[in-house]
């Protein structure tokens, strides 16, 4: 991973991708800098996509209330945007796979809990359409890895996807993930097809790894380091500081290569 210092930001960049826990928020609080870089983002004409782990309620308050041109949350599972003064909501799955998977899911919930001590539901698992959360250390006491990799067996041994984030193990039945979300999201919020090259990604953590995958400017907050044992995929670009104080650092630098600071 290269220092800031190093950042090529494309002329033509269309925008900035960020996750949103530990990327833009750190202690589990939004830092209040790294939302008026987004606004100062789309000041300098750039677009704005959180694509976060976190569930639909939350897409719902994001999508309406900051300073951004949509969202995909649940991982890739949904993307809400403001149109017309009106939200606008759509899902990798139908109204009918999301109930049969919801009920696969909570079954897997019983299981999970009862086999792996001081694990919890996350706390928003109540406003999720199509994922199940498992907590590791948001809102219950810090689990190690251990306990991490046994979350992620009990979810493959029954054929659903998972991902680690920075605070949850999330896991789904279906073919999507951060980057295929972003990509429908794209082509229906802007009747084209999504160009890697001219999109920025902050991430942090093992979920967000499809993204770093793709992305040539592809940034990690500082804290990102700990999960890299866990991702084949890195970002290309490290920030000195973490979670939002780092999403400013790298949201300063873009700006300042694009001339637009």
């Amino acid at each position: 991973m290269r220092p800031l210092g190093e950042l090529r930001v494309p002329p033509d960049l269309a925008g900035v991708l960020c996750d949103i826990d530990d990327t833009v928020t750190w202690e589990g609080r939004l830092v209040p800098a790294a939302l008026a870089a987004m606004a100062r983002l789309r000041e300098a004409g750039l677009r704005v996509v959180p694509v976060t782990g976190r569930p639909a309620g939350w897409v719902d308050h994001i999508a309406r209330m900051w300073p951004v041109d949509g969202v995909v949350g649940e991982n890739g599972g949904l993307w809400f945007w403001m149109e017309g003064g009106r939200l606008r909501r759509a899902f990798a799955q139908s109204a009918e796979e999301r109930a049969e998977n919801r009920r696969r899911l909570d079954a897997i919930a019983r299981d999970i809990l009862a086999a792996v001590p001081g694990t919890a539901l996350a706390s928003d698992q109540p406003y999720r359409e199509l994922d199940l959360a498992v907590d590791f250390r948001e809102d219950v006491p810090p689990l190690g890895d251990a306990a991490i990799d046994a979350i992620v067996a009990a979810f493959e041994a029954r054929g659903a996807r998972c991902k680690v984030s920075s605070i949850h193990v999330n896991g789904w039945f279906g073919d999507f993930d951060k980057l295929s979300g972003f990509r429908a999201f794209h082509r229906q919020r802007w009747g084209e097809a999504m160009d890697p090259g001219r999109w920025a990604f902050f991430g942090d953590s093992a979920n967000d790894e499809p993204m770093f995958a793709t992305f040539p400017l592809g940034v990690g907050v500082a804290n990102v380091r700990r999960f890299l044992p866990r991702m084949a995929a890195h970002p290309r670009y490290v920030t000195p500081s973490p979670g939002g104080h780092g999403f400013v650092e790298g949201v300063d630098a873009i700006l300042a290569a694009l001339g637009r600071a």
